[in-house]
């Protein structure tokens, strides 16, 4: 059986994530309302603009079922405003702190090769955040300049590019693994 992964669908770049899904066997479901939660093996919280997602969650209600979700443990990918949705100061799911549209505004988008967790890995940043301080249980799987740009902590990966924007499907194939499920 096929897991089904949700793609949080407030707003941003959903229907990439769930075409990516889908290529690796996956069975997608839109996420809209703290009811499309019941029952998934996983969950992307995608890039969009982070102040209009906020919005969503808060009129939909969700900020609470997707913490209980994330904290029940279910594996979640969060990319580029995702990143920020999960921070400390919006969801509180992963313990660090996220500078937004850190690289530059629309102009300063760029493609990176990065050495993410000791691979080779082509990254495309939009309007990209990095991660200014994280906590002692997140582990920093690739920098650029410095900066964090992916990080993990126990159920969570979240990176400040957007891996659905490429042939890569090395994250969401972790996704898919982590929901039981080898890709």
């Amino acid at each position: 059986m096929a897991p089904v992964i949700g793609v949080l669908a407030l707003q941003g770049g959903f229907e990439a994530h769930a075409k990516a899904l889908e290529e690796l066997g996956a069975r997608t479901r839109i996420v809209r309302v703290a009811a499309d939660l019941d029952d998934l093996d996983g969950l992307v919280i995608p890039g969009g603009e982070s102040t209009t997602m906020t919005l969503g969650i808060e009129r939909e209600q969700l900020a609470e079922p997707l913490r209980e979700y994330v904290r029940g443990g279910c594996p979640v990918l969060g990319t580029c405003a995702g990143l920020i949705m999960l921070d400390r100061d919006h969801l509180g799911l992963l313990d660090v702190s996220v500078r937004r549209n850190a690289f530059g505004r629309q102009i300063g988008s760029f493609e990176a090769d990065l050495d993410f967790d000791g691979e080779p890995l082509h990254a495309v940043f939009i309007r990209a955040p990095w991660v200014e301080e994280a906590g002692e249980e997140v582990e920093v799987l690739a920098e650029v300049d410095g900066h964090p740009v992916a990080v993990r902590q126990g159920n969570v990966l979240a990176v400040a590019f957007h891996p659905e924007l490429t042939d890569e499907r090395r994250l969401h194939r972790w996704l898919l693994e982590h929901a039981g499920v080898a890709a």
